[in-house]
């Protein structure tokens, strides 16, 4: 099932959605001691494993981190191939000077935000996908 490609039509309806709960994002070199099921991402990098998980599971496991999040998941089914999307919501959000990282998943973007920062993100996103909705 191929994701939308066409960037007015993402931006009309990405439908940004906070998710509840703190995220983190952590380093490990024993992945095995983690469950895949509390794993929201993984990433290899030469340096090691970046995880990101729950505040609550990154404490059980003793796991170090700095950067506590908001996570946000934009519910539009973007394509890979979209161009365009990720560039005009971290504008939408830099403009408000708001620091994002983003994950793309197969099906959906998910923006990672200073806890603090959670509502005026998602206020911020909300404003961009409302000036893309056409008039009726």
């Amino acid at each position: 099932m191929a994701g939308e490609t066409n960037l007015a039509l993402l931006l009309a309806s990405m439908h940004p959605t906070l998710n509840t709960g703190e995220y983190v994002y952590c380093t490990t070199d024993s992945p095995d001691l983690i469950k895949t099921s509390e794993i929201i991402s993984l990433f290899r990098e030469k340096e090691g494993l970046t995880l990101i998980l729950e505040r609550k599971h990154a404490d059980k496991l003793g796991l170090n981190y700095s950067f506590i999040a908001a996570w946000i998941t934009l519910t539009v089914h973007s394509s890979l191939e979209a161009i365009g999307l990720t560039a005009a919501f971290s504008s939408a959000l830099a403009r408000e000077n708001i620091s994002c990282n983003v994950v793309a998943g197969y099906y959906h973007d998910h923006i990672f935000v200073q806890k603090d920062d959670g509502q005026k993100a998602m206020d911020a996103l909300k404003q961009l996908q409302h000036q893309h909705v056409p008039s009726p």
